[in-house]
């Protein structure tokens, strides 16, 4: 599968959630929106650090199911599947809707296999937090380096920072399972190369958790006097 598409599409979404920062920055929380532009899961975010608490096992299994299972997720599986089969991305996969039925598999698999790896499997193996904390406050270009560096560093359940072993070996296991459906696409570098995509998608991914905030509040609709 293509996933350079997702992460030139991602980037663009991202940019302007950056442009959207506003004065806003130190209002109260609002209530969590668990879908980003409608469409992307947002279920592993926490607006703050602040009385930081440790999941469960069960809790950690919550998050990616509700990640994993969320409608936006079918709907991300059914465009990435579409971009993939316009560019023949793995032609065993054929064309025609079986073609499409079974790229679309393959990407909800992607998804589903890369959220309970590193949201749930390896963070209670290891000890560590998936949630990401948003940082909320401060210039944009400061919190737009904290949501690239939330990639390789996060908190174990003692709430000390480490390194986000979970992030780097979920994905790198999501990668591996990725073989046995992707049979065009077997080799060292491919994998090497579908993990730092992975990776970067995800770093849009946080990129656009930390300023989705400010974008809400900026178009939300003023109350008519």
């Amino acid at each position: 599968m293509n996933r350079s598409i997702r992460i030139c599409a991602a980037v663009l979404l991202a940019s302007g959630l950056i442009a959207a920062q506003t004065a806003f920055n130190d209002q109260p929380e609002e209530s969590e929106s668990k879908r980003i532009l409608g469409i992307v899961p947002n279920y592993r975010t926490s607006p703050t650090l602040n009385n930081f608490t440790p999941l469960t096992a069960g809790q950690k299994f919550k998050v990616a199911s509700d990640d994993a299972f969320d409608r936006g997720t079918f709907a991300l599986a059914g465009i990435f599947g579409g971009v993939s089969q316009l560019t023949n991305s793995n032609r065993s996969f054929g064309q025609g809707p079986a073609g499409y039925g079974r790229y679309v598999g393959a990407a909800y698999g992607d998804l589903f296999i890369g959220n309970y790896m590193s949201e749930a499997v390896f963070p209670i193996l290891l000890h560590q937090d998936p949630r990401y904390f948003r940082r909320g406050n401060g210039a944009a270009w400061s919190r737009l380096g904290y949501a690239v560096a939330q990639i390789f560093l996060t908190h174990n359940d003692s709430g000390r920072v480490q390194f986000n072993y979970s992030e780097v070996l979920g994905n790198s296991a999501a990668v591996a399972i990725s073989n046995a459906y992707y049979s065009d696409n077997r080799t060292a570098s491919s994998g090497a190369s579908n993990l730092g995509i992975q990776l970067g998608f995800d770093v849009v991914g946080n990129i656009l958790t930390e300023f989705w905030p400010d974008l809400q509040r900026k178009f939300r609709p003023k109350p008519r006097n």
